[in-house]
């Protein structure tokens, strides 16, 4: 059971290190005008997403269910806590679905969005981050 943990809290890291920078990659790139940079945020943005982030969703996924799956069926019925941490992570998946639309947009070069936004949606995963770690590690209810 450790190792699903530890292997469950890998891939949160390195799924949190791609909901943190991408949304800043996005702001750097709705403020570039010149194609060599457009080109370059272009790069990045793919292998951020689909090398780093969606494999480390993916895997904290998949290893959070086989933990529930092992042991906390049982705690699922009892555990308030529980309920509203798979909340947050099912609005975690949305936000990344979001983060893909957003990478798509520019790839296509049809971003509508100011730098200002994604400066905003940047500090979306904090909030998600805070809760879900207070709610898993105090389990207030």
């Amino acid at each position: 059971m450790l190792w699903l943990k530890a292997f469950h809290l890998i891939f949160m890291v390195t799924w949190f290190a791609g909901l943190f920078y991408l949304p800043r990659l996005y702001v750097y790139h709705a403020m570039t005008e010149d194609q060599t940079s457009i080109d370059r945020f272009k790069i990045m943005e793919r292998k951020l997403l689909l090398g780093i982030m969606t494999p480390g969703m993916l895997l904290t996924l998949g290893f959070g269910l086989w933990m529930l799956q092992d042991y906390a069926w049982a705690l699922y019925a009892t555990s308030g806590w529980l309920h509203v941490k798979l909340t947050l992570i099912l609005g975690l998946v949305v936000f990344h679905g979001y983060c893909i639309k957003w990478w798509l947009d520019f790839k296509n070069d049809q971003n509508t969005h100011r730098h200002q936004y994604f400066r905003w949606m940047n500090e979306v995963p904090v909030l998600f981050l805070f809760a879900i770690i207070i709610l898993a590690v105090v389990k207030p209810f």
